[in-house]
């Protein structure tokens, strides 16, 4: 009897000891913090220019050859932002734009930018997707307000405000805007070409990124500045099924479709890519684990014995924080026979793979071909981008993004993550250490759904902190 109370003791004890170390995890004043909106004229103004700027549609699409109405857009810009025009040396790469405020050569150079280019917007809208409309709450609606036209123009703002009060950086200043991002394009290889040329290293990159949101997973309370650094890698790869084809009337087995079906239910019933947690996810989790509900705050504060479990239950929970922690494939595209009435002779799909560091290109890609091979299926690499370095959480310019996030917004969390999507910044890493993906803008849960997606729209409110904040980013470097 004694030997079977050892056991139990043990359990008991190690429970007891799970259930003080959560208890004793208090929360912090990220749980709380709420983001003011800003109601002043200043406010109103900012909103009114923004609007100006979500007027003129800027869609842009692959081998989209004529690019006139970014020139169009440029003169918005221009009218915009008279001192930016008149005091930094303007460069223009097919469309994509690059201005340098020249400093006092101290130091290296830091980089500001955001996209000029949205994704179409179909569907039906509360509001047309390029009115530009401002609502009663203050909230500017249209294509590109948070994808990412207001980050846009808080840049632009914050170095016209600063010229004109005679302020000169203690270093050179860069503005960078591509109109090709949304579909990986030639603008913001350009422009580090350019950079490149010059001999130009930049200290620190800002671009479109993370931003700020409220309850960033499900579980975790209170807002939080959510700040990539981590960009996976990116894939296009083909798989194609071939056949003897034939009539449909009198089909055979396993032809190239079933097989594809076969391949892609196997790949989601059971994911073949390997999750971990790396320090960036460590770390993410253990700044938010203290505003977790109990449960969560249980599991995700012992991650030294939950860690297989979460491992395994993450990605069916929440498909982002999945994300996070390994490769995915996610198949977007298929053809088959042109005839209702035909067997096709060849099929495919086509899947995008996102490729983690851990498990880069080749690992994952080999991994995915195994499975497709089983099916008689080949695998073509249509298109590949390699997994971009990380940046270091404790490194010096983190840590000042992190203090003047602070003092824009008190109380508000602040947290490292991994990108899941992509942006003009992976072309930045091959001049700069220190590429850091956050728009220093608050968006509700509306706000953060309709990126790519129906009524994208931000307030106006949210547009003085912005501009508060490059502007800090400027004079503290």
């Amino acid at each position: 009897m004694i030997f079977l109370a050892i056991p139990v003791l043990a359990i008991l004890l190690l429970a007891v000891l799970l259930a003080v170390k959560t208890v004793m995890l208090q929360p912090t004043s990220a749980k709380t913090a709420k983001v003011v909106l800003d109601e002043s004229p200043r406010a109103e103004a900012y909103g009114e220019a923004l609007s100006r700027m979500v007027q003129q549609e800027t869609i842009s699409s692959r081998n989209q050859e004529d690019r006139s109405k970014f020139d169009v857009f440029h003169t918005v810009l221009a009218e915009l932002f008279p001192l930016v025009h008149a005091n930094c040396e303007k460069h223009v790469f097919n469309g994509s734009l690059l201005f340098k405020w020249q400093g006092k050569g101290e130091g290296e150079p830091i980089l500001l930018m955001s996209h000029q280019d949205v994704v179409e917007a179909n569907g039906t809208w509360e509001h047309a997707p390029f009115s530009g409309d401002i609502d009663e709450k203050g909230r500017v609606w249209g294509r590109g307000t948070v994808d990412t036209k207001a980050s846009l123009f808080c840049i632009f703002t914050a170095v016209e405000e600063l010229i004109a009060e005679g302020f000169v950086p203690n270093c050179d200043v860069y503005i960078a805007g591509s109109c090709t991002e949304e579909w990986s394009g030639d603008g913001a290889p350009a422009t580090v070409a350019y950079l490149e040329e010059q001999k130009v290293r930049l200290r620190l990159v800002l671009d479109e990124g993370g931003m700020i949101i409220e309850e960033p997973i499900a579980g975790v309370k209170g807002t939080y500045a959510m700040i990539g650094i981590v960009e996976k890698g990116y894939g296009d790869v083909k798989f194609t099924a071939r056949g003897k084809g034939g009539h449909a009337s009198a089909p055979g087995k396993n032809t190239p479709l079933v097989r594809l079906g076969k391949f892609m239910t196997d790949v989601e019933k059971h994911p073949p890519f390997e999750a971990q947690f790396t320090p960036v996810v460590a770390e993410m989790f253990r700044r938010i684990a203290p505003n977790m509900n109990f449960g969560m705050k249980l599991l995700f504060s012992n991650v030294w014995l939950f860690k297989p479990l979460l491992l395994k239950v993450m990605p069916s929970v929440s498909p982002a924080a999945g994300a996070m922690l390994k490769t995915t494939l996610a198949f977007t595209m298929a053809k088959g026979a042109d005839g209702a009435n035909v067997l096709p002779q060849e099929a495919s799909v086509v899947g995008n793979m996102r490729f983690i560091h851990h498990q880069p290109n080749k690992e994952s890609i080999d991994c995915i071909s195994k499975i497709a091979a089983k099916y008689d299926i080949e695998t073509e690499v249509l298109y590949q981008a390699y997994p971009c370095p990380i940046v270091d959480f404790k490194g010096k310019e983190f840590r000042m993004v992190e203090d003047i996030i602070h003092d824009i917004y008190p109380g508000v969390g602040t947290c490292p993550y991994v990108m899941t999507g992509g942006t003009d910044a992976k072309y930045y890493s091959k001049i700069s250490d220190n590429c850091i993906r956050f728009a220093p803008l608050y968006i509700d849960g509306q706000q953060y759904g309709s990126i790519h997606g129906l009524n994208e729209n931000i307030y106006q409110g949210t547009l003085p902190m912005g501009v508060d904040f490059y502007k800090a980013v400027i004079r503290n470097v």
